[in-house]
């Protein structure tokens, strides 16, 4: 494709469309209606929009049509798609329909010409909260027959390349004491519970974590939200805090699980283990192919989570267009011209992957 214009013009009615997780329904018609306009078979799964294309080694294009909300630091309209130069203002321009707009029109390029290869564009809702986006989508299509399949998943990356992503663990951390009148606590010998969990917190600057993965490095272990008594003259009775566990390859969750538990008093209750880490390996093929679409491209882990979890033993990479900094900002945007490079990249990436699966 060498006019760009409508491939940008898709990405301005992309921005302009609101598509807040689990309010996707009016930008998942959009593009299911944009497609099939164009000749292609979609088939919808709640607000997953899902389309085959071409014959040949199969691949996977799949990006998320959601956003999270606007916050009141933005200046502009967060769906008007404004233009300064070559700059795309709007809410999820950059995370992520840049990389909607460029898969979406790299399938269109394998719709038109039947080939190289067999590609399934999953464009899903809800990766920002989680719930019925690729984790609903990726099981379907295998259960209609797509599978072996190797994948990317569209994210700003700057077109660098995330073969290995850290996962999630979450755990809630709870320390219990005597309610009292903070007065008389120490006549009582009463339990502060705000004090118990603050010994358990600095002990878990000791837990072993297992060890660190070459790209990833280490498991880390930060306590976030923090509660704890409702009366400035009462000590609380119950003290509690989540602990944000980002893991990686090689140590299992029921490890961390254990050691966590084994290093302090308190309670340690499990709210998500299910995002698990994950890892290409080196010598797959769709490696091979990114690198090729982009010889500039760098090689890295990822420390934030996306839709790369859900296709755990296949080859997944993540790579798209615009810059990972831009995401959740106020005043987001996109460069006209990330938006065609990445199609250049997808494109590419493609075509070279069917020469290097031959």
């Amino acid at each position: 494709m060498t006019d760009h214009a409508p491939l940008l013009r898709f990405h301005e009615q992309l921005v302009a469309t609101p598509s807040l997780s689990h309010e996707e329904g009016a930008i998942a018609d959009l593009v299911e209606n944009w497609l099939r306009e164009r000749g292609a078979v979609v088939h919808r799964v709640g607000d997953n929009v899902i389309a085959r294309a071409g014959s040949g080694p199969r691949i996977i294009l799949c990006s998320h049509l959601d956003t999270v909300p606007a916050t009141e630091a933005w200046t502009r309209d967060p769906w008007s798609a404004d233009r300064d130069g070559d700059r795309v203002y709007g809410l999820g321009s950059n995370d992520a329909k840049a990389s909607v707009a460029a898969m979406t029109f790299a399938f269109l390029d394998v719709l038109e010409s039947g080939g190289p290869c067999e590609i399934a564009l999953l464009l899903v809702p809800e990766e920002e909260t989680g719930g019925k986006g690729a984790e609903v989508s990726w099981p379907h299509l295998r259960e209609h027959g797509f599978s072996e399949a190797s994948v990317i998943v569209g994210e700003p990356t700057d077109l660098n390349i995330a073969t290995s992503q850290k996962g999630l663990l979450i755990l809630e951390l709870t320390a219990t004491g005597d309610g009292c009148h903070a007065a008389n606590a120490a006549v009582v010998g009463a339990r502060n519970a705000v004090r118990s969990l603050a010994q358990d917190v600095v002990a878990l600057g000791d837990v072993d974590l297992g060890l660190p993965h070459p790209q990833l490095g280490s498991t880390t272990l930060e306590p976030t939200v923090t509660s704890a008594g409702q009366r400035r003259n009462m000590i609380p009775d119950r003290a509690t805090t989540w602990l944000d566990v980002r893991t990686v390859p090689g140590v299992a969750h029921a490890d961390i699980i254990a050691a966590v538990r084994a290093q302090v008093e308190g309670d340690v209750r499990v709210h998500s283990d299910r995002l698990q880490p994950c890892e290409c390996p080196d010598d797959a093929a769709i490696i091979t192919a990114a690198k090729l679409a982009y010889p500039d491209a760098r090689t890295y882990g990822s420390r934030t989570m996306s839709d790369m979890v859900w296709f755990s033993g296949v080859p997944a990479i993540k790579c798209g267009p615009g810059r990972t900094e831009r995401s959740h900002t106020a005043d987001e945007f996109v460069l006209e011209t990330e938006i065609v490079d990445g199609y250049a990249f997808y494109a590419g990436a493609i075509r070279h992957f069917a020469e290097v699966s031959q």
